[in-house]
């Protein structure tokens, strides 16, 4: 089972990272890093690479995509070598998925018309004008479509599909041996839940 996890530069490291964590742990996995070109990719910081082995060019058929977001939409809705390759590979995937605002990419590529999706909780607007229709859930199933939330819900969207795959207790024992326990020191996790201030300064960056 290959489980192809798309890089671009400025892509967000632990949207790339939980899936792989997590997914990886699946029997028979063979996860591959893929580019436009073999190589190391810079993430959003610039101060972190990870190396992709491959070209999309080498990898057409994977089983499963994985695209991360980042915090530059138009590093993925106009990124015609990501967008292209993933209309191809889409055509053989047993499960198509994305973190965070890498749902942006499969909406603009046009794969995620007019089913459930979700992103960050800062690109829900802007998922439904790539067609889909946005919800704020955390992971949500469209049929081979899996879209995850913001950054940490990618770790959560690869156990759940890992339990779609290869059954609850596989995905259990994922969740035991990596000790994903979350108990976090804030409850400021969602716009929801985080002070008001946070929330509309966050806002107010994506509108400037």
């Amino acid at each position: 089972m290959q489980i192809a996890i798309a890089l671009y530069e400025r892509f967000t490291a632990l949207d790339a990272i939980g899936p792989y964590q997590t997914l990886g742990g699946l029997p028979g996995a063979d996860v591959v890093l893929v580019a436009e070109q073999a190589g190391p990719v810079r993430d959003d910081s610039g101060r972190l690479a990870l190396v992709a082995d491959k070209s999309f060019a080498d990898v057409p058929r994977p089983d499963i995509v994985v695209v991360p977001g980042g915090p530059e939409q138009r590093d993925q809705t106009e990124n015609e070598a990501l967008l292209g390759w993933l209309r191809a590979a889409d055509a053989h995937t047993t499960w198509t998925t994305s973190v965070c605002t890498g749902s942006l990419a499969l909406a603009a590529a046009g794969l995620l018309d007019g089913r459930e999706a979700t992103s960050h909780w800062l690109a829900l607007e802007e998922l439904g004008r790539f067609g889909a229709r946005s919800t704020g859930q955390r992971v949500v199933f469209d049929g081979k479509y899996v879209t995850a939330a913001g950054v940490s819900s990618g770790i959560d969207m690869g156990l759940a599909l890992a339990g779609r795959i290869a059954g609850d207790e596989t995905a259990q024992a994922i969740q035991l041996m990596t000790e994903y326990d979350p108990q976090p020191p804030y409850d400021a996790g969602s716009p929801e839940k985080a002070p008001a201030h946070l929330v509309e300064r966050f806002r107010a960056s994506v509108r400037a």
